[in-house]
């Protein structure tokens, strides 16, 4: 995926506008409970990719693009939609995977972020690291590979260990270089994890900035720094 990333961004430039990476277990679950079905054969990973531009030759462009995975075996097949209503059922699977989980069952939920070029080898490793810890759960990995968010789902068994479960994705996303926030913010959830895997100096920092700005802790109280003791 990263390889049709580079030459999307090579050859579609600035008119580039989405480039999702959805994983085929995504796909699956989205046609087992939204009826909703990809044209293209069964895959590992799929990728959809937007491009807009009021300037002629644009689909030209992407014609070339295609041409050019495909010779270089970067990818498999492809479709490019024909109209809006093409367009807007290839956006409704990738709109329909978190619906299409909740009704999967319970998740665990990890809104990530890793350097691009890191996709892969996280996604490796934790896909390893979680089907040895917690064999019984099914990963559900989709986001926006074009900044390096990745939504890191897990469908679990009831009786699942969340906690343990974010202990080892987050560890691996450090490991990384990666953030355990990426889009959704820390909020009340990820407020330990934050104290957990960031350094004190980090934290410090971002209290002196927090008391800078709200001196009577009336904004967003307890919300992503655990308390004003925490720079003390």
């Amino acid at each position: 995926a990263l390889m049709v990333l580079r030459a999307a961004r090579q050859r579609i430039g600035e008119t580039l506008n989405a480039f999702e990476l959805m994983s085929g277990e995504a796909l699956e679950l989205v046609a087992r409970h939204q009826g909703l079905k990809t044209p293209l054969a069964p895959s590992a990973w799929f990728v959809l990719i937007e491009a807009s531009s009021c300037l002629p030759g644009l689909r030209d462009v992407v014609e070339a693009l295609f041409a050019d995975v495909l010779e270089r075996e970067e990818a498999t097949d492809g479709v490019i939609a024909e109209s809006e209503r093409q367009e807007g059922e290839l956006w409704a699977l990738r709109e329909s995977i978190t619906e299409a989980e909740a009704r999967e069952g319970r998740s665990v939920k990890h809104d990530v972020s890793v350097p691009i070029s890191a996709i892969p080898a996280f996604l490796k490793d934790a896909d390893a690291a979680v089907k040895a810890a917690f064999p019984d759960t099914r990963i559900n990995a989709f986001g926006h590979a074009g900044d390096g968010n990745i939504h890191y789902n897990i469908v679990v068994p009831p009786s699942t260990d969340g906690h343990a479960l974010n202990v080892l994705v987050h560890d691996i996303v450090m490991r990384h270089g990666g953030s355990i926030s990426a889009e959704h913010g820390i909020g009340q959830y990820r407020v330990n994890e934050l104290v957990r895997c960031r350094s004190q100096a980090e934290r410090d920092l971002a209290m002196r900035v927090k008391r800078a700005l709200d001196p009577n802790g009336i904004m967003n109280p307890g919300k992503v720094l655990a308390s004003s003791r925490t720079a003390e």
